[in-house]
């Protein structure tokens, strides 16, 4: 038996020509889990990313507050989706800068149809997989861990891996996978039981280490 632990990255930077990248609050909130852990003397027998700069980042920020000197493993299929051309595979037409609370609301819209109908083969985004290949990316994630290992793990991915992961586990329908990754929070904790057959659920989408008055505008979700 052992505890698989899923992290999303910190906040990147939503709106910018390049989300791929923590802002200075995302890596705040990555050192500060890390701190957490060290205070509670939380070691990893392995550690798993996804290959984007935001998940490297996000490990490097947990390992500086920890004290972590050991190297992730980078593997693709923790990578997310690509959330442009889920959007542009149902409406092909530009999108304004989501600047303002309408905006961003319409965003959100349409990513969600947009990922509904990837889920259900309806469409496929230029570029990306269908989700059977993603889905197998995370499950093949899961299953690794299940064989190879017996203690605590950490995966630093994102929302999409990670809602795929706890959809995978519980029998989800898409639309309920769909809610829970839009609900995940910069730096948010996701744990599994596991042992050589299966993943069990023990918590979802929690903030253990920003569970302080002085950190409440430290909650983010993008």
């Amino acid at each position: 038996m052992g505890t698989l632990y899923l992290v999303r990255h910190g906040q990147a930077s939503f709106g910018a020509a390049d989300y791929d990248q923590l802002s200075e609050l995302g890596s705040r909130q990555s050192e500060r889990l890390g701190q957490y852990w060290r205070e509670r003397g939380l070691r990893f027998d392995a550690v798993y990313t996804g290959t984007l700069r935001r998940h490297a980042q996000t490990w490097a920020g947990i390992a500086a507050g920890a004290g972590y000197d050991q190297q992730a493993i980078a593997l693709t299929g923790l990578n997310e989706y690509d959330s442009e051309a889920v959007i542009a595979a149902i409406h092909p037409q530009p999108l304004q800068k989501p600047d303002t609370p309408e905006l961003y609301r319409h965003h959100f819209r349409l990513l969600r149809d947009g990922l509904r109908q990837w889920m259900n083969g309806v469409v496929s985004p230029r570029g990306m997989p269908s989700y059977a290949d993603f889905l197998a990316g995370v499950s093949d994630a899961l299953e690794r861990v299940r064989k190879e290992h017996e203690g605590n793990v950490l995966i630093v991915s994102s929302g999409g891996p990670i809602s795929t992961a706890v959809g995978h586990v519980l029998g989800t329908t898409p639309e309920t996978t769909i809610e829970l990754n839009l609900r995940i929070r910069n730096s948010a904790l996701t744990q599994f039981d596991y042992n050589p057959k299966r993943h069990s659920l023990i918590s979802f989408n929690t903030l253990p280490h920003l569970d302080h008055p002085d950190l409440t505008d430290w909650v983010t979700y993008s």
